[in-house]
Order: structure tokens, then sequence, then C-alpha cells
């Protein structure tokens, strides 16, 4: 069965994606045979993308067939599985307006990516073609499954759910990874060794039990010992500086650990700005701009020099996994993926995309029951469950006036005057990527 698949990569023009899921293909025993499509509307980024995996595929013979287009309906043509991680361009220009405008009426988002009104924006802007993607996808290859790394992923995947109910996804984001080895600190002990069940929503999740495998024993009592003071102290490099001041207030005041930095949590919540680093956040951003920039520069040189081998490794994202998983019916668990809230939390919207544990099998991706969500974190949950659900209709009906109202449910905005002011001048300054009426 693995043989007669083909996989398609939506975005592969971006070197840090397309080169770095090819790596992850390219290890796979069980893909072996497999038919790689590479799809983007920047001719010149996805030539070189694929002129650097052929190299590797020949030079190391190995047993994948590769082909890139910029045409869509011909990527999408008997395709199995699709990969996605497309971006609106400019990015960080737009992210910049997305986080300033709003601050220019005195809005005081942490971040403004996935959510505050400056994830309204990124929303308004991705969400459409991406629909327009999976349009394509009910047409031309209606079974194929779907992995959207794409942000932010909570409002792509309920979109995409409501638009189109019968079509096969899961969203993706390595937060839960990239977490691991600040765990593994806070603990002293390897991730092998704890027993972890968490979730919540994208960049709004904790670990809801943890246990030490070799003992049996609840792990938290040593997580709230040590935790706050090591979570306080956390230096990174570049990539990973988002400070995690309010990672240890949500511990200390709810007793459940977030997985994730105050650039991300905070985005949800009204009273974050007084909590979360906010220099290292912005330091952050800043710094990702930087390395990615740095990152492009680098691989251009590696391809151009023909040191392609170098630049195409597997990396620590699951999409491949999940694959072979659904191939081999593996019946595997999977410790964090985003899927409707299929019973999996009984206290939240069922019309909600979470992020919760899977078992991978023939069936797809099927969410872990966890019972109820923490009263607590619940609360603030449902809150933005409200602000998914008017953002995703503004979208779907392409309403002014739903826009404004899900700017007036998000509880990071103060007052009418100032939803009214960032809403008109955002839709001024990116009316060119929003598909809203201007009633």
């Amino acid at each position: 069965m693995p043989r007669n698949q083909k996989i398609v990569l939506l975005g592969a023009g971006s070197f840090q994606f397309g080169l770095s899921c090819m790596g992850n293909i390219l290890n796979s025993k069980i893909l072996e045979g497999s038919r790689i499509c590479l799809h983007d509307i920047n001719a010149e980024t996805l030539e070189s993308t694929y002129q650097a995996c052929q190299s590797v595929i020949d030079e190391k013979k190995l047993d994948f067939s590769l082909e890139y287009t910029i045409s869509r309906p011909d990527a999408l043509n008997n395709a199995t599985f699709i990969i996605n991680s497309i971006e609106i361009p400019p990015r960080f220009k737009l992210l910049d307006m997305d986080y300033r405008i709003p601050q220019e009426f005195g809005n005081k988002q942490v971040t403004g990516e996935n959510g505050g009104p400056g994830g309204l924006f990124h929303s308004l802007r991705v969400i459409p073609p991406i629909l327009e993607i999976c349009k394509d996808i009910k047409k031309i290859c209606p079974d194929a499954f779907i992995i959207n790394y794409s942000n932010p992923l909570s409002r792509i995947c309920l979109a995409i759910k409501r638009e189109f109910p019968f079509l096969k996804f899961v969203g993706l984001c390595h937060e839960y990874q990239h977490f691991m080895p600040i765990l593994e600190k806070i603990l002293n002990t390897p991730v092998s060794n704890l027993e972890i069940k968490a979730g919540g929503l994208n960049h709004f999740g904790v670990i809801l039990s943890i246990k030490y495998r070799n003992t049996g024993q609840d792990a938290y009592p040593d997580i709230y010992k040590r935790g706050p003071e090591i979570l306080r102290s956390i230096e990174h490099g570049p990539y990973l500086d988002n400070g995690y001041n309010l990672t240890a207030f949500i511990l200390e005041t709810y007793k459940y650990l977030p997985y994730t930095s105050d650039s991300h949590y905070g985005e949800y919540i009204h009273w974050a700005w007084e909590k979360s680093d906010i220099s290292a956040i912005r330091k952050f951003v800043r710094d990702y701009e930087n390395f990615l920039d740095f990152e492009f520069k680098k691989l251009k040189r590696f391809i151009r020099k023909g040191k392609c081998a170098q630049i195409i490794r597997a990396n620590e994202e699951r999409e491949i996994q999940i694959i072979e998983g659904i191939l081999n019916d593996a019946n595997y668990e999977e410790p964090s993926v985003n899927i409707p809230n299929d019973n999996v939390f009984t206290n939240l919207p069922r019309d909600l995309i979470v992020e919760c544990p899977a078992i991978i099998n023939k069936n797809g991706v099927n969410g872990i029951e966890l019972g109820k969500y923490p009263k607590g974190l619940a609360a603030l949950i449902r809150t933005e469950a409200g602000v998914q659900d008017l953002v995703v209709e503004a979208i779907l009906k392409k309403s002014k006036d739903l826009a404004l109202q899900a700017l007036l449910a998000d509880p990071v905005v103060e007052t009418y005057w100032q939803a009214k002011k960032i809403l008109d001048e955002l839709l001024r300054t990116q009316a060119e990527y929003i598909q809203i009426q201007l009633e």
C-alpha cells in the first residue's frame, strides 16, 4: 500500500518547511516508492527546493519520485496525503502591522499572531486561500488526508471543519515537542521516563497529568517545587527566547503547567500583558525573523554549492510518523494533535478544534477522551472558543459586522472605540489581502 502514495507539499518553496519535510520523507523506509509533489506559487524558490531534493535522491539512490509544479490542480491530482504550510507574504511585515496598529490605539496584545486583533487579521488573510485549496481538494482528491501546519492553526482547522466537514484533516504544531527539553530540566529525567497527557487549545494547552514511568509516582509535586524558578530563569537561543514568566504564573495560580511560552499562551488572556515577559517576546519576534532570513540565505548557498545532503535532514516534526501510522494501522499514541472536539473534553464546546493526544491507525487520527478540562482554564478556553466562532463566521460570510463582533468578544480588546478604530485601520492598510465586504 505505501508504494502507491502521492504526498503533496503545499508551500514547498519555503526552504525551512520544504527541505525539512523532505528530510523526514526521505528518511522513511515505509514511504519508499512514493511519489512526492512540491507546490508553491513562488516558482524560483520552488525550483530551488526541487533541485536540492532531487540531487539528494539521485546521490543516495533513494526510491522516491519527485516532481514540482506551480499548478495546484496538477499537484493535487491523485494525492493521498497533503501537507500544508502556506503563509501570505510579506509575512513579517504583515504580522508587524497586526501588532503595531492595534498598539497605536492602546491595545495590549502580547503577540498578535493567533489571538487578539492581530490574530483576527492573520485569520482574515490566510483562511480564505486555504479554503480555496480545500475546495480543490474536495473536487480533485476528496479522500486525501490533510495535515495543516499553518497558523492560526485552531481557526484554520475550525474553518475547514465547518466548510468541508467530510474532508479528513489534522492540525500539527511543534510547541509540545519544543517544550520537552524544558520539562526534562525541571524534572531532571528524560521524557522517555514520563507518562504525559496534555492538551487544550493550540498554543493554549497544559500538561493535564504526568507521572514517572520507573516509579509510577505523580511528577506534579516536583513541577510545583522546581518549575516556577526554572521557568523564570530560562535563557534560550534566538529561536526560543519567548519568556516563561506567564507560564510560571499559570502553574502557580491554576496548578497546571502550560507547554508553551508567554508569546503564545498570553495571546488569549486580557491580563497577560502584566504577567508576560514582553521584552523577551518582542526580542523573539525580531530574532526569529532574522534567524529565518539567515537560514534562507545559508540554505541558498548550500544549494548553490551542491551541498544539499547537509541541509535536507529529518527534524522533530511528526507529520511523517502520522502518515506511516495511518498506512501501517500502527495503533500508536501521538501525544499532541489538533482535531475536532469529538468528546475529547466533555466541558468544552464540541464545535471547537482541541489539542490532545490521539491514537493513529487506519481510521486516521482518533482523539483520546480525557473527560473534563480543569475548570478555571476551561473558562478561559470557552471565551476563546466564542471568539473563534465569530472569526470563522466573519470569514465565511465576508462580514465586517461579524469581524467587529469578534473583536468586541475578544478579552484582549478593551473598548468599542478601540475595536472600531483597529478594524477600520487594519482593513484599510491590508485591503488587498482581506476578503471582507466593506458595508
